[in-house]
């Protein structure tokens, strides 16, 4: 556990400009506390001790803001920048080194069984507000814009914006075509970069 918290307080560092210090960060992160906090409510969830691993879980919640259901499974790394308003899942799973932005929400759409929440890739940002709803995956290295409602799976890399959410980049064209004036255009998904 105490190497997990030391690699999460090193990732805060590199990603929030902000942060001044380990210390800082330990202390006044909510982020750190709402992670921490999910990593003991997961052991008893796991053990099948699930009141003691909800009542950890909205303690945690009142203090931060951040609601992260104890049977998630989060890997290392994750930076919850200004967390108010995160809720993540029961079956949500998150890679390692994922940045989500207050407001986000990975839930379910309320028509699935088993597994209903998101599965979110290695070194994905999902910005303000985002909604990623349903059992669906979001690949390695994408990015999910402010305010998108993502409702399908978002391929690696890919930049996921919109309501419904549209893919604009991916890290490889589909075509390349030449325009009226001769200048060499590529088209990704549809769009004309």
């Amino acid at each position: 556990m105490f190497k997990n918290l030391r690699y999460d307080i090193k990732k805060i560092l590199e990603n929030d400009p902000a942060a001044r210090s380990w210390l800082e960060v330990l202390l006044l992160y909510p982020s750190v506390h709402a992670v921490n906090g999910h990593r003991v409510s997961s052991w008893f969830y796991k053990r099948k001790m699930f009141f003691i691993a909800r009542l950890i879980s909205q303690v945690v919640r009142f203090f931060t803001g951040i609601e992260i259901h104890p049977g998630a499974k989060i890997g290392k790394g994750l930076f919850i920048d200004h967390g108010m308003g995160v809720v993540i899942g029961e079956t949500s799973v998150i890679g390692n080194d994922v940045v989500i932005y207050h407001g986000v929400t990975l839930g379910g759409t309320g028509k699935d069984k088993g597994k209903r929440h998101p599965t979110v890739g290695d070194n994905v940002v999902i910005g303000t507000g985002a909604k990623v709803l349903g059992p669906i995956t979001v690949g390695n290295g994408a990015k999910i814009g402010a305010n998108s409602v993502v409702l399908e799976d978002v391929p690696a890399g890919a930049t996921a914006v919109g309501i419904p959410a549209r893919f604009i980049v991916k890290n490889t064209p589909i075509i390349e075509i030449e325009d009226y004036r001769g200048r060499r255009k590529k088209i990704y998904n549809n769009m004309v970069i």
